[in-house]
């Protein structure tokens, strides 16, 4: 009966231990919302996500210094995350543009024709995509 009381002792005071742990690393968390958007950076609405099974891609973009992307268009709604440089984004119809620097956010175009101009630094991206099995995720034009 003592060993039995003994492991239960022990047992409580482990327990409290992991809480106070837990209760610090929690206090510790932080969360920080990037981006939210129902729009693209233009104040185009997007309309829907594109029809099928659900894929999520990430991907790391690293452009060149002194680079001007081709003109291209996204399929499905995406978001980029500038981890470091600037880049300067435009679009063709109306030469609207935006220019991003190390930790902003954009919210990208859906169907409308646009290109990416970065600096006299590289630029680092990361990219999320939200779209289907086998939709590419840019369509040069």
């Amino acid at each position: 009966m003592d060993t039995l009381k003994c492991l239960t002792a022990a047992a409580t005071v482990l327990s409290l231990l992991g809480c106070g742990t837990q209760a610090k690393d929690a206090a510790q968390i932080e969360k920080e919302v990037l981006l939210e958007r129902s729009e693209s950076w233009d104040g185009t609405p997007y309309t829907a996500y594109p029809s099928g099974p659900p894929q999520l891609t990430l991907i790391r973009l690293k452009i060149p210094a002194r680079t001007q992307l081709p003109w291209h268009t996204h399929p499905m709604p995406n978001a980029a995350y500038i981890v470091s440089g600037e880049l300067t984004v435009e679009t063709r119809a109306n030469g609207a543009s935006r220019t991003l620097r190390q930790g902003q956010t954009l919210a990208e175009m859906v169907g409308t024709e646009h290109r990416g101009i970065t600096g006299n630094i590289p630029v680092e991206l990361l990219v999320f995509y939200a779209g289907t099995p086998g939709m590419p995720l840019s369509e040069q034009r």
